[in-house]
């Protein structure tokens, strides 16, 4: 019985705790930078910082943004379409021809 007491108070204060969270409706604008324009700031990434040492108006990142989706779009811009894709054409030949 006293177990069943306890459950019920338990129950009854995660419920009353529930009632007092606040949520807000959305932290981000519906215009606010998402994956495309995150892509496209990832792919502009050196000329953007190299401007932004001399023009304080002119920022890397985009603040504020919808989050996660622009992060992505950013990652991918700068690693396979801006700085990172720039592969090396040299080719290493470690054998010797013997005749």
């Amino acid at each position: 019985m006293i177990r069943v007491h306890r459950t019920a108070i338990v129950l009854a204060s995660l419920t009353l705790l529930a009632a007092c969270a606040h949520q807000v409706p959305s932290a981000v604008a519906p215009t606010a930078p998402g994956f495309l324009l995150g892509l496209w700031h990832g792919f502009i990434f050196p000329v953007a910082w190299v401007l932004s040492l001399f023009v304080p108006d002119i920022a890397v990142y985009a603040v504020p943004n919808n989050g996660g989706w622009y992060d992505f779009g950013f990652f991918i811009g700068v690693v396979f379409l801006g700085v990172g894709s720039h592969r090396s054409k040299t080719v290493y030949v470690n054998r010797t021809v013997r005749r």
